[in-house]
């Protein structure tokens, strides 16, 4: 197995960092590798303390289930395949801001999980770290 090596995290939180200040909010942003352990984080100034851990259950919820959370988010609704699966694994965030991240092979070696703000900037925010790395 494949595993994100400390300086491409650092390059995945470098881009994410630059991305929220470009939109103009501030995040917690986690990498996890391959095993979902976290490798990098980094809480932007003035950044929710609240996030901390939603970024970081965001980054493990990606890589457990190798997709992005926003789409276990879909499967998880009332009536849904997944409902409820958001209390397993000592808990998961099936909201969007976490993503796998991929090497030039297209292998998962780790993912990524941001929080602060609206899931439409975490989501930005996270891809952009993403970017940077596969």
């Amino acid at each position: 197995m494949s595993d994100i090596t400390l300086d491409q995290a650092r390059l995945a939180l470098n881009a994410a960092e630059k991305k929220a200040i470009e939109i103009g909010t501030k995040m917690d942003i986690a990498v996890v590798d391959a095993g979902a352990n976290l490798k990098a984080f980094v809480r932007m100034d003035d950044a929710w303390i609240g996030s901390i851990d939603i970024a970081q259950k965001k980054a493990r919820t990606a890589r457990f289930f190798n997709m992005p959370t926003g789409d276990i988010g879909g499967l998880s609704q009332p009536g849904g395949p997944l409902f409820n699966i958001e209390h397993s694994n000592g808990g998961l965030i099936t909201f969007p801001g976490g993503l796998p991240i991929t090497n030039k092979a297209g292998e998962i070696i780790g993912a990524i999980g941001v929080s602060g703000s609206s899931v439409e900037d975490d989501h930005a925010v996270a891809a952009a770290g993403v970017a940077a790395v596969s």
